[in-house]
């Protein structure tokens, strides 16, 4: 029985793209579908630091901190302990938007685009939803500073998991999206990692992640001994691992909580060293 011609057409598309002159061998591409905006969500925002957003780059819970803080500016926030997800929430993106009788900079329902940087306190006593404690910079966007709370509507950008279709691309760009929409996180430049600690105990905090922006699973491999080895969290966005990774260039996966995968092959040169950050050409 001959294959329906839709099918027939997508099989021989495919088989084009596996013999076609110029494609490097590499692990098949699984195209997760475009991001779109996700669902309205209840909740309410309060505010803290100075209005240049300054006394929010300390590190806070996510350890983003001083230098690894300005990737994500001043439009920041700390999420409540449920968004935080102890430390699996860091680095997401939400679009928050403020009260619908406006208050703030731009009217009724203005909106700002704000990553998770910090743990807030619980929801607050009498508020619905769950509590965003914004830079002040992000709060003025939504409201006015007099309000000191306000209910909010939040949301982030998920993906559209439909018209799955395996395709073979290039190793170094084989965790792209194909023709995104929305990117949820809008980042500049590669993922960034910084590697302290000694060769018996390694800790690498990831920045600058684009996408969903969190990270949920990150893996080492180096170019010799070191296979494949997952890496543990610590707290927020810090990860380790006791392999002895000294001597090899290094190479990382990132997993962020939608199941993209981006692999940041060799982005530490054999004579790496602690205290340093390494970025990748690549991101989501």
């Amino acid at each position: 029985m001959a294959p329906p011609p839709l099918l027939e057409s997508l099989l021989l598309a495919g088989l084009a793209l596996l013999l076609a002159p110029g494609v490097a061998e590499g692990k098949p591409h699984v195209n997760h579908g475009k991001f779109k905006d996700g669902p309205w969500t209840v909740g309410h925002a309060t505010f803290y630091g100075g209005r240049d957003g300054s006394g929010t780059t300390n590190g806070g819970a996510c350890g983003f901190k001083d230098e690894l803080a300005k990737d994500y500016g001043a439009l920041t926030a700390a999420v409540s302990p449920a968004l935080y997800s102890e430390g699996a929430g860091c680095g997401a993106c939400y679009e928050v938007k403020g009260p619908e009788e406006g208050g703030g900079g731009g009217g009724p329902n203005k909106s700002v685009v704000v990553t998770a940087t910090n743990q807030a306190p619980p929801p607050v006593s009498g508020q619905k939803g769950e509590h965003f404690d914004l830079t002040m910079p992000a709060f003025l966007q939504i409201a006015e500073e007099k309000a000191g709370i306000v209910p909010i509507s939040y949301r982030r950008y998920r993906k559209n998991w439909n018209d799955r279709i395996a395709l073979h691309l290039h190793p170094l760009i084989d965790d792209d999206l194909s023709n995104p929409i929305r990117v949820a996180c809008v980042r500049q430049g590669g993922i960034r990692y910084t590697i302290t600690g000694n060769k018996n105990y390694n800790m690498v905090m990831v920045t600058n992640v684009g996408g969903e922006g969190d990270v949920v699973a990150l893996s080492v491999k180096g170019n010799k001994r070191v296979k494949w080895t997952p890496m543990k969290r610590s707290w927020g966005q810090l990860w380790t691992t006791e392999v002895d990774l000294t001597g090899e260039s290094l190479t990382y996966r990132v997993m962020t909580g939608d199941h993209r995968k981006a692999t940041s092959w060799h982005v530490m040169p054999r004579d790496w060293q602690f205290g340093k950050t390494y970025q990748a050409t690549k991101n989501f």
